[in-house]
């Protein structure tokens, strides 16, 4: 550990390359960064006063292939992003967790309660508790910390800002009471433990997996236990596209109910076939029992188990494509699991709000620029939020213009796929 002091100097004498690895070799951007993390030492002096500190980076991530597939033992392409979220910490000595972090409330976490407090509920506090509960069941250590926090994956950008904070706060407990021996997908399904038991809402381990593996990476779900994670070796930038994820608006607060009822129906289906996943039956059982399943589990279940099989097979066949450097290929697979996303999985706008369907609305623009020219599709849970484009670059400048005509300034992201996932960041 160092006192921030002197990492503020390090990082003004530094060519710091750390931060071209995390963010690119753009000096503008470099010099950004830079300035991001002086001042959040400076920020955490101001909060907590002197101290000996480390630096954490943990990535946004973005879906590549498999749609609402890991919840039900399947398949995903994922990758980690450049937007990350940031922390200065640094042990207090106490049971007492504290944590700044701009536009949030303030957190404090007495560690003496590690069960979950309804009033927690949806809530950060609730994160950061259920996270050390899970460490201290694990047989880990845990302690009180100071830390200030600075989010660079925008929230509802549809780029896991919510595992990226999971992420990170395992990160810090980690390397602060650990020495880092914890291992990333065990950081990843402790995430995981925290949002579905503490937080209270259901979800996969694709999210928090990304984030903390880092670069482009397969996951199989089908043993949630012991994920098995491949990493895919492509070479994205030499394709002359840029992967461009646009915020079509919407919010994700009141849309609980939409996201669970997905694993919810895809496991109903399971259930009526004697298995508790999708993942343990095939496709072929479903279709044979859907005269004798419709009453009992309804259309749109079955809609969404059809999904869940079409898109956990197009994972693997992405993966192939891009290892054999077609491309082509993979784009027309991107656009196939949007389709079905949209036609079977039906996440693409909440039945209690049909005026609005910003996502729709997106994807629709992006058909009439890109077809024939890239692919398009819903990124992320869906409902509300953001869809992911692979734009040429001769398409780029027409593609962010008109999605931002639309949606507003900034609101697309142009992003590159980041090598390392939660680290503690070395100066």
């Amino acid at each position: 550990m160092i006192k921030s002091e002197a990492l503020i100097a390090k990082i003004l004498s530094s060519s710091t390359p750390r931060f071209v690895e995390l963010y690119g070799n753009d000096s503008v951007e470099i010099q950004y960064q830079s300035l991001r993390y002086i001042e959040l030492l400076k920020n955490f002096k101001a909060a907590f006063g002197t101290s000996e500190v480390e630096l954490f980076s943990t990535p946004g991530r973005t879906e590549i292939g498999g749609n609402h597939t890991d919840h039900n033992n399947g398949r995903v392409l994922a990758a980690a992003v450049n937007l990350d979220n940031i922390a200065v910490a640094a042990k207090n000595d106490s049971n007492i967790i504290r944590i700044e972090s701009k536009g949030y409330p303030k957190i404090e976490i007495n560690l003496s309660i590690l069960k979950p407090i309804d009033k927690e509920s949806f809530t950060s506090a609730a994160i950061v508790r259920g996270i050390c509960s899970r460490i201290k069941e694990m047989g880990y250590s845990t302690g009180g910390f100071d830390a200030v926090i600075n989010g660079g994956v925008p929230k509802g950008s549809g780029l896991s800002s919510s595992a990226s904070f999971e992420v990170l706060i395992g990160a810090i407990i980690n390397h602060l009471f650990n020495g880092g021996s914890i291992d990333p997908v065990s950081i990843a399904q402790i995430g995981q433990y925290a949002e579905n038991v503490f937080f209270g809402k259901p979800c996969g381990l694709m999210d928090q997996t990304a984030c903390s593996v880092g670069g482009m990476v397969a996951i199989d779900f089908e043993n949630p236990g012991e994920p098995v994670i491949s990493r895919v070796k492509f070479d994205f930038a030499a394709t002359g596209f840029s992967l461009v994820i646009t915020d079509t608006g919407g919010h994700h607060a009141d849309l609980n109910d939409e996201y669970a009822a997905i694993p919810n129906e895809m496991k109903s289906v399971a259930r009526e076939l004697g298995k508790e996943v999708l993942r343990q039956v095939k496709q072929e059982e479903v279709v044979r029992a859907i005269p004798s399943m419709r009453e009992e589990v309804g259309d749109r279940a079955l809609l969404r188990a059809l999904h869940f099989h079409g898109d956990n097979q197009r994972v693997l066949k992405e993966v192939e494509a891009l290892e054999q450097d077609d491309f082509r290929t993979f784009l027309s697979l991107v656009i196939e699991s949007g389709q079905s996303s949209f036609m079977y999985n039906q996440n693409i706008y909440p039945l209690t709000n049909i005026k609005e369907q910003g996502v729709s609305l997106g994807l629709a623009i992006s058909e009439l620029i890109l077809k024939g020219n890239g692919a398009w599709r819903v990124h992320g849970g869906g409902f509300a939020g953001t869809i992911q484009a692979f734009v040429p670059q001769d398409l780029l400048n027409e593609y962010v213009n008109a999605m931002e005509n639309v949606f507003g300034k900034d609101s697309c992201y142009k992003l590159f796929i980041r090598p390392v996932g939660s680290i503690k960041v070395e100066i």
